[in-house]
């Protein structure tokens, strides 16, 4: 007898699934399979026009996230949509717009309509900004209303806090910095005051009722995800993620689609386990993690801090990676600063798909490597990551007219080892 989620994937338009299947040069089949048994998803709202869908999960590519948006204080509509641009030219496979403030559903729309990539929410900033900040007037109605309007515009996938019950907030006052998660911080602020439990979670299948008729994928998020690593581990962290798997098998039930979110600081040594502990969990769900962060002391470098856990993550069993900026802990990032999270995330992606053997991820590197034996810096260019970074710092040390050069400014022309070893080849051959 198939589940409820076999039976949503089957009734379903397989025109995502197809597409999905072509980017990753596997079968449709496999692609069904792996959806229809949960350790896949394929965020594709039907409302999403102009969308190229791509498949999170074990058995495909690792992907990466790009966030997004607005901050009350600081960038606009314009603004983010040359964000957008960056991130997509660099090869996001899914944004986020975690945009707070004022004429949200606007921004929305546009960032939708512009963007070929899936597009996912945090539906409590906006539920939080409807009532101006006055957490008094928050309530599930509000919340429901978000999550429909945002369902039926188009979003592919939202964050979704339902895991954050009242239990575990004492045991985030005995942390190092508590709850680091905007959602979460504001639910839990709302439980405690009201002395109710958490909304999402008291009205899940009103939740899951409006997900599964506009398609949209889960992410259920870590409202008590580490923010230090002090905090790592913890009981509070692992207490959600029990409630979390509760979640999956619900979302399942449903027919809804789901993935489940990670931590955010975890010390290198405990990323496996923390990966380990989640497939057990939460039932083989794909896992969405940021970074995680492996230090504290790194700010304007922690895209860097958490791509070193970023490439473990995904070697040990994330699937979709949410990048970091250089703008970490410290402010909203710039249009460079979107470009660079996602360049060092593509990096840390691809490095754990060739660790994890899987089929043809090789295949580029070697594709490079002969590039560079034969000094083709078109081809290696064409190859890399960030040509056209490559391509400029190459060019800013060659002599005029010299694009064909067969040495760089490293070791120069007499000591280019990779010169020597071909002469040494012609010699032998």
């Amino acid at each position: 007898m198939r589940t409820q989620l076999e039976q949503a994937v089957l009734g379903r338009a397989t025109s995502a699934m197809k597409l999905a299947a072509a980017v990753e040069s596997v079968p449709p089949d496999k692609v069904r399979r792996e959806i229809a048994a949960g350790r896949a998803v394929i965020p594709a709202n039907p409302a999403h026009a102009g969308l190229k869908p791509a498949v999170v999960g074990r058995a495909f590519r690792t992907k990466i996230n790009a966030n997004l948006g607005c901050s009350p204080d600081s960038s606009d509509t314009a603004c983010e949509l040359e964000k957008l641009r960056e991130a997509l030219a660099v090869g996001a496979d899914f944004v986020m717009d975690l945009s707070v403030g004022a004429d949200l559903s606007r921004l929305r729309k546009t960032m939708i309509a512009a963007s070929p990539v899936a597009l996912g929410t945090v539906p409590i900033y906006e539920a939080f900004s409807r009532v101006s900040g006055d957490i008094d007037r928050l309530d599930a109605d509000i919340l429901l209303e978000v999550i429909d309007e945002h369902a039926r515009q188009g979003v592919d996938f939202m964050t979704l806090h339902a895991g954050l019950l009242r239990r575990h907030i004492p045991a985030t006052m005995k942390r190092l910095m508590g709850i680091v998660s905007r959602g979460g911080a504001i639910l839990a602020e709302w439980m405690v005051l009201q002395g109710k439990e958490n909304p999402l979670y008291s009205r899940w299948d009103d939740v899951m009722e409006i997900c599964r008729r506009n398609d949209v994928t889960v992410s259920l998020g870590d409202g008590l995800r580490p923010g230090c690593l002090a905090d790592a581990s913890d009981k509070a962290q692992f207490a959600e993620l029990d409630v979390l798997g509760k979640l999956v098998k619900r979302c399942r039930s449903h027919g809804v689609q789901v993935m489940v979110e990670g931590p955010g600081h975890v010390p290198f040594n405990q990323i496996g386990m923390n990966m380990k502990r989640e497939a057990r969990v939460c039932h083989g769900a794909p896992f969405y993690v940021l970074g995680p962060v492996v230090t504290d002391i790194a700010p304007g470098y922690d895209h860097i801090t958490s791509c070193i856990g970023a490439t473990a993550a995904a070697y040990h069993g994330a699937s979709l990676l949410c990048y970091v900026t250089p703008a970490e802990h410290l402010a909203l990032p710039t249009k460079e600063e979107v470009r660079a999270g996602v360049v060092v995330y593509r990096i840390a992606a691809h490095a754990a798909d060739v660790a994890r053997g899987l089929p043809g991820a090789r295949d580029i590197d070697d594709a490079m490597s002969r590039a560079r034996r034969d000094f083709d810096w078109k081809k290696q260019f064409e190859l890399a990551i960030d040509g056209d970074y490559a391509r400029e710092r190459f060019e800013r040390t060659l002599t005029p007219g010299d694009s064909n050069a067969d040495h760089c400014s490293m070791c120069g022309k007499e000591f280019c080892a990779v010169r020597r070893t071909n002469r040494i080849y012609e010699e032998t051959h």
